[in-house]
């Protein structure tokens, strides 16, 4: 009888689920494996074709697990958990001793972590920086104090030295409500909200079906936490006489800074952003309603329209105020021109 924990074999785990077995298939083996792996762990190890259902790769975290079905793992080789530096181009706007500004590409994950160990832009910036990130950050994290999701683009800061990262970092806590931190994002969204200018005040927290989802919650609720969101109208596409319209350039403005933050409060007032595939899913059928040339543009657009233009802070060490900028990039661009044909 082989020994599926044979040296020189990748180490293999064979399941079989029970008469209780219910679920998702990550969440299942999360239960099942009892904390040996974290549920975000084993969501990676499927989506990159390490578990077979029933002899077939399964890639979906989401496939719902069966009496009977029998469940394989190939654990990939352990992986260096200390990033190292990859020469991967960034686009750099500006960069002195202390810090560094940089236009981050949809695409382009932060940090290093489950299933994103290589190609960061922390990989990136060590390359760049030679050494001379700050350490606050970890290891993983060296000099960075605010983050970006993988699929929204934009201006980001990133700390070269201890003192810089603490004074960035506290201005990003503290949001610019008392201090010179601005940040200020475009997102072209489904149809029109009622009001062209608002403020969306509505606690956050992990989705109970995808704890790597955010919703709104209940104040009262263990895990909300507050988040504020500004936004403005500021172009309007395929507008009817009824004043209702197909899409929205919306201009907005945080006031706290959530995870998803925009993403999930333009989909709470039933606006999600085009091509957002995790909130706004149910709102891809729109594109059908638009010309066929627009309509082909917002099909291929597999990413949120999301687009960090505007940074501006105080500069940890000569206190001058710095205002940093970056047009939306060619995709975005191309869905604007095709939604204002």
């Amino acid at each position: 009888m082989n020994d599926p924990f044979n040296q020189g074999a990748t180490p293999r785990k064979v399941l079989t689920a029970g008469e209780d077995a219910t679920g998702r298939l990550d969440a299942w083996l999360t239960s099942v494996l009892e904390g040996e792996f974290s549920r975000s762990r084993l969501k990676a190890l499927i989506e990159q074709g390490a578990i077979t259902l029933n002899g077939q790769t399964c890639t979906e975290p989401k496939k719902k697990i069966a009496v009977g079905d029998t469940i394989t793992i190939d654990m990939p080789e352990p992986e260096d958990p200390e990033p190292k530096g990859e020469n991967i181009p960034i686009e750099v706007l500006y960069e002195d001793e202390d810090l560094i500004v940089l236009v981050k590409p949809a695409g382009l994950v932060v940090h290093p972590g489950a299933g994103n160990w290589t190609g960061t832009l922390v990989n990136a910036l060590i390359h760049h920086c030679a050494g001379s990130l700050s350490g606050i950050g970890g290891v993983k994290r060296p000099g960075i104090v605010h983050r970006l999701d993988k699929e929204t683009s934009g201006v980001m800061v990133v700390a070269k030295n201890d003192i810089a990262h603490r004074h960035l970092a506290a201005q990003f806590a503290d949001h610019g409500r008392t201090g010179d931190l601005e940040r200020a994002y475009v997102a072209l969204v489904w149809g029109r909200p009622r009001q062209l200018r608002g403020t969306i005040d509505a606690p956050l927290g992990r989705s109970g079906a995808d704890r790597t989802k955010r919703s709104v919650k209940r104040e009262d609720t263990d895990d909300a936490r507050e988040a504020v969101t500004h936004y403005e109208v500021t172009e309007r596409f395929h507008e009817k006489p009824d004043s209702t319209c197909l899409a929205s350039l919306v201009e907005c403005r945080l006031e706290t800074g959530r995870t998803h933050q925009i993403r999930v409060h333009m989909a709470h007032i039933g606006h999600p952003l085009i091509g957002d595939p995790e909130y706004g899913a149910a709102f891809k059928t729109k594109a059908n309603l638009l010309p066929d040339d627009a309509k082909d543009v917002v099909n291929r657009f597999h990413r949120q329209a999301l687009h960090a233009f505007l940074l501006a802070f105080e500069h940890p060490r000569t206190g001058e105020v710095m205002e940093f900028r970056a047009p939306v990039p060619e995709d975005m661009e191309e869905l604007l021109m095709a939604l204002r044909a």
